[in-house]
């Protein structure tokens, strides 16, 4: 399939997803770094959104529970191209009844090629980058375009 390129905005969409074990460390990642958050529209699977918006003060989309479809609405807005990054504390140690979801999201992500922090070093990376505060560019399948020579 070809390629094209997608121009995030200024203003990203921002995926927070958690699994139980991680789910501290996440609202505490999310309260070190409100004031970079509170500047993004953020989305999240239910109670990590939840205990997030009670716990850090931020506003957040919540979706449906992770284990209820909620990574799975999660990866749909990825592949609707609603959503420009995504920050996921996952539990390497423990498995989760939903793990093929799990996998689900973390491969749509990657096919959109959108960035991904699967841990807090990887998210500080991230939220510090001097490209969460400005419009980039990333190369994303040409789909549209891959439908168009399809139905020549």
């Amino acid at each position: 399939m070809q390629s094209t390129y997608r121009t995030l905005s200024r203003c990203k969409h921002i995926a927070l997803v958690a699994h139980d074990h991680c789910k501290q460390d996440l609202i505490d990642w999310c309260k070190q770094h409100s004031q970079e958050l509170s500047q993004h529209t953020l989305y999240a699977t239910g109670t990590t959104g939840n205990l997030i918006q009670k716990e850090a003060g931020l506003l957040v989309n919540s979706l449906l529970s992770g284990p209820m479809g909620g990574d799975q609405q999660l990866g749909g807005l990825v592949a609707e191209k609603k959503v420009d990054m995504m920050i996921f504390f996952w539990d390497p140690m423990n498995a989760v009844p939903h793990d093929p979801d799990v996998k689900a999201l973390m491969r749509i992500a990657t096919v959109w090629n959108i960035p991904v922090a699967m841990n807090m070093a990887t998210a500080d990376f991230l939220i510090s980058s001097p490209l969460i505060q400005q419009t980039s560019e990333i190369r994303i399948p040409d789909y549209e375009g891959y439908l168009q020579e399809r139905l020549k």
